[in-house]
C-alpha cells in the first residue's frame, strides 16, 4: 500500500470538506520528516468555519501515527482554523513520558500501554488500528511467513532466506530502537521481547523501510500507513497486511494508535476538541485515508 503524503491527504481533505463550507481556501500543513515536527497552518478564508475556538495543541509520540495526525490536523482545521496543532516525532515512549508528565497535552503511543504508565497517570484513547507490516525488499521471491517463522528470523534460528524457500542469501533483520511503539508491539505479538538479534536499529519507520528497500537480503517491519512500493509486504499466515484485515481481526500482527492524556488534568477547550474529533465517527474517513482503521466508525 502506498503511503498517502500529507500533501495529497490536504488536498482530498479540502475538496470535500470545502464543498460544504462555502468555498474556503488552505494551505495544507507541511509534512515532517519521521524526526521533525510540525504545526498546522491556519487559512487565510475560512468560509463557514468555525472561528470561536482558539489555542494550541501540542501532541508528541509516536513518528508510525506521522500521517493519520497530520490528516486528522488538517480536517480539525478546516472547522477550527484558529487552533494550532503541533506534532513532534519522538516515538512513543517519549510521547506517553511527555504526556503523563504534562510537556504536552496529548502523547502518542502506537503499542498499548503498559500496567506501569497506566498506574503512574496515563489514559488511553484508541483513535486507530494499524497493522505492523513485515516487508522486504521487493526483489525477494519470499511472499509468506508464518508468526513462528518471522519469530525465528528475528532471533537468529533462521538465518539465510534458502531455509524458507527463496535464494541463497544471508537475512540482514531490521528494526526500531528500544523505546519504539512499532518494535514494543511487534515483538510482543510475535513472542520475540528482549530476544531479537538486529543486523541494525533505526530511530524511524522511514529508515527502516529505506534500508530494506537498498538491501535485497532484509526483513523489517513498518507501519501499514507509511508502507510504499519501494519494499514489498508479505502475507502473515496466508493473510495479507491491509486495512480490511486489520479491521476484521484476520491479519496477526495489529496494534492500537493511542492518543494519550494524563489522569485528572483538565484539558483546555481546544485539546478537548481535537480528542473528541479524533474518537469520533466523523474522523473515520479521515483515518482510512492515513492508512489506518478507525475502531468508531
Amino acid at each position: 500500500m502506498k503511503r498517502i503524503s500529507a500533501l495529497l491527504l490536504g488536498g482530498a481533505l479540502c475538496l470535500g470538506l470545502l464543498a460544504g463550507c462555502g468555498g474556503g481556501t488552505t494551505t495544507p500543513s507541511t509534512a515532517p520528516s519521521d524526526t521533525g515536527s510540525t504545526e498546522s497552518t491556519t487559512p487565510s478564508d475560512t468560509g463557514s468555519a468555525n472561528t470561536e475556538l482558539t489555542g494550541t495543541v501540542n501532541t508528541d509520540g509516536s513518528t508510525s501515527m506521522e500521517s493519520v495526525i497530520l490528516a486528522l490536523s488538517e480536517a480539525f482545521n478546516e472547522m477550527y482554523p484558529d487552533v494550532v496543532i503541533n506534532y513532534s516525532g519522538t516515538g512513543s515512549g517519549s510521547g506517553i513520558e511527555n504526556a503523563t508528565n504534562g510537556t504536552v497535552d496529548i502523547g502518542l503511543s502506537s503499542r498499548a500501554l503498559s500496567d506501569e504508565e497506566t498506574a503512574a497517570g496515563a489514559v488511553s484513547h484508541v483513535v486507530a488500528l494499524d497493522g505492523v507490516a513485515i516487508v522486504v525488499n521487493t526483489s525477494n521471491s519470499v511472499s509468506d511467513l508464518t508468526v513462528d517463522q518471522i519469530a525465528q528470523i528475528f532471533t537468529g534460528e533462521i538465518t539465510n532466506w534458502s531455509e524458507l524457500g527463496g535464494e541463497d542469501q544471508e537475512i540482514a533483520v531490521f528494526g526500531r530502537e528500544a523505546g519504539s511503539g512499532t518494535r514494543g508491539a511487534f515483538e510482543e505479538i510475535v513472542g520475540v521481547e528482549d530476544a531479537c538479534k538486529y543486523t541494525n536499529e533505526y530511530s524511524s519507520t522511514g529508515d527502516v523501510i529505506g534500508n530494506v528497500a537498498s538491501n535485497p537480503g532484509a526483513i523489517g517491519y513498518a507501519s501499514l500507513s507509511a508502507v510504499d512500493d519501494s519494499v514489498k509486504a508479505l502475507s502473515v499466515g496466508g493473510v495479507e497486511c491491509s486495512e480490511a484485515t486489520v479491521l476484521d481481526g484476520s491479519y496477526a500482527i495489529q496494534r492500537p494508535f493511542v492518543m494519550i492524556t494524563k489522569e485528572g488534568a483538565e484539558l483546555s477547550e481546544a485539546t478537548q476538541a481535537f480528542l473528541d474529533y479524533a474518537m469520533s465517527a466523523d474522523a473515520a474517513s479521515v483515518i482510512e485515508l492515513a492508512g489506518a482503521v478507525s475502531p468508531n466508525a
